[in-house]
């Protein structure tokens, strides 16, 4: 894919429901300040592939590298050079957002920079709104709490699957934007999608997954 070095791979992965192949034989390169957009129909095996990538799942087949090494060497390593955003949002319903945002430092071992974490939340919509215990909140609130973790914590991999649910405009600019910081950056960007935003003009492809 790309003339540089690759800083994540995966090679040669695979996933089975029952006796059907989800996907075979999926691999790629991608660079630092590289993104990836993976698509597909429902069904395809899109989940199950970005849960691959985090190592949440593991392979029918092959391998995930980072940094030239198997992601399962060395999984706490890994796992604090990533933010994983999945359908389970992880938030806790009994605290506040900005509670929430102190709860996700402190399992990334970063420290809490309460500033960036309000600053993150007002520019997703959510000023005002910062002290209520999440179970008051929408579900597209509760979605902006989950994408402020990009934006108050620090990590080389994000791994998103459809970020841009329940995003209204203001949402999906701020989020553009961030991840156009972050690749600019030097980090890394795998999501799942059916609509293509503006990344910046950083390098990127797209992978389509057959049913």
């Amino acid at each position: 894919m790309s003339a540089l070095a690759a800083l994540f791979e995966a090679q040669g992965l695979s996933a089975q429901k029952g006796e059907q192949w989800l996907f075979e034989q999926v691999g790629f390169e991608l660079p630092a300040g590289a993104w990836l957009q993976v698509q597909g129909d429902n069904g395809s095996g899109k989940t199950t592939l970005l849960r691959m990538l985090a190592g949440l799942t593991r392979c029918a087949t092959g391998q995930v590298l980072w940094g030239h090494q198997n992601i399962r060497d060395e999984p706490q390593e890994f796992h604090r050079a990533l933010i994983y955003l999945g359908h389970q949002l992880g938030l806790k319903e009994e605290l506040s957002a900005l509670e929430n945002l102190k709860v996700a430092a402190h399992l990334a071992q970063q420290p809490f920079a309460k500033p960036q974490a309000l600053e993150a939340l007002g520019h997703l919509g959510l000023k005002g709104r910062e002290h209520l215990p999440m179970r008051v909140l929408s579900q597209g609130q509760k979605r902006r709490v989950a994408l402020a973790k990009l934006m108050s914590l620090k990590a080389q991999i994000w791994i998103l699957d459809e970020p841009f649910v329940a995003l209204d405009a203001q949402g999906l600019g701020v989020l553009c934007a961030g991840m156009q910081a972050h690749l600019r950056a030097g980090g890394l960007l795998i999501y799942t999608s059916h609509q293509s935003v503006d990344l910046g003009g950083s390098p990127g492809w797209t992978l389509r997954l057959k049913t």
